[in-house]
């Protein structure tokens, strides 16, 4: 059989669904967050969390995917399937971020007519590899991997985890891969409880510090996913899409715990929700069955849509925070028409992605690589 026809495993539908809850839980996330005075006025508190649910589902679908089918598979065809996957909406984003950069002259970015269009340029092209720029390539002043489309951080990790996947952790014993899990786990808990913000929050930045914390976000959930896949173990209730929708949405609205002076216990609590709380609601999502034809629809469109909205999204949140940093002290509930207003022209954006670009690419490289 060819490396590049495997034929495609039957989804988990309502881990799909999840999937696209979670991303739009991010966008509003970003929506919110300059409204926020600091880390600890967030009104979304824990919204970044979905990029550790998103880790902890990849490995999940990765396990499930491939581990049983190395003998078919090369680590060189295996990571075409995953440019095909993840790669043509990387290009895009970057593409769209340059489109819109020079028209989010704002307060927060008072120097963005400055770049050269060369640089700007240069940083594109960077980016479609999904490599991050140096810092001294930073053309927006927030020191991203990726100024053009923030969000990139978290696709460099996921190709690093997919990478360490395909290269030998697939090879692991269960055993073994349970001493890696809890290794990675106590180096999580240990860096949210002892961080200076007392989160989990970072990784977007090309510096070594960050580059630690992009992989120790990565590395407990993608290869906890993998071991829960592994194993098989799968919780079943009634209406799990509704009930694990709902478990999803309470951990990442949960309010500040701890405050200012007990910051280690909002670091403990996302510990918590990374390392036992998502894997509980994977188990619960993959056990579950959605019997209703209108649920599946539901759970099948926000699963589409997820990896667009989330690898486009941020091109509009940029002209919303530069928007808000000219209105100064404006709040959420005064700007809300502007904030639901990008809100759904990112839906927009993200569906016309996912079927002008996004679908149409990935069948042109199916067939030109059969």
């Amino acid at each position: 059989m060819n490396n590049n026809t495997l034929p495609t495993k039957p989804h988990y539908q309502i881990l799909d669904g999840l999937r696209g809850v979670a991303a739009v839980i991010v966008v509003w996330f970003h929506l919110c967050e300059p409204h926020a005075s600091s880390h600890l006025t967030q009104h979304i508190n824990h919204g970044y969390l979905a990029v550790d649910f998103f880790f902890l589902l990849s490995g999940y679908v990765i396990g499930y995917a491939y581990d049983d089918r190395w003998n078919q598979l090369t680590f060189g065809s295996f990571l075409r399937r995953r440019i095909e996957r993840l790669q043509p909406l990387v290009i895009l984003g970057m593409t769209l971020g340059a489109i819109g950069f020079y028209w989010q002259g704002s307060a927060i970015w008072p120097d963005i007519q400055t770049v050269p269009v060369w640089k700007m340029m240069l940083v594109m092209l960077i980016g479609y590899t999904i490599l991050p720029v140096p810092l001294s390539m930073d053309i927006r002043g927030w020191q991203e991997m990726h100024p053009l489309n923030s969000v990139g951080w978290s696709l460099f990790f996921e190709y690093i985890a997919n990478i360490l996947y395909a290269i030998g952790i697939r090879k692991f014993s269960n055993k073994t891969l349970g001493i890696l899990v809890a290794l990675s786990a106590a180096a999580l808990v240990y860096f949210a409880v002892t961080n200076s913000n007392g989160d989990v929050t970072g990784g977007w930045t090309l510096s070594v510090e960050q580059v630690k914390v992009g992989m120790t976000r990565v590395m407990y959930p993608f290869f906890a996913g993998l071991l829960l896949s592994r194993l098989g173990k799968k919780i079943h209730i009634k209406h799990a899409f509704l009930w694990c929708s709902v478990f999803v949405a309470v951990l990442l609205f949960m309010p500040r715990i701890g405050g200012a002076d007990h910051l280690w216990m909002n670091g403990l609590y996302e510990s918590i929700c990374i390392i036992v709380l998502f894997p509980v609601i994977v188990m619960m999502g993959a056990g579950g069955v959605m019997h209703s034809e209108r649920g599946a629809k539901i759970c099948k469109f926000l699963g589409d849509l997820s990896y667009p909205l989330y690898m486009t999204h941020y091109t509009l949140v940029y002209f919303y925070v530069g928007w808000v940093s000219d209105h100064k002290g404006i709040t959420l509930a005064e700007s809300w028409p502007y904030a639901l207003s990008t809100f759904l022209g990112a839906i927009v954006v993200a569906y016309a992605s996912l079927k002008l670009f996004d679908e149409p690419v990935r069948a042109w490289v199916r067939k030109r690589f059969k």
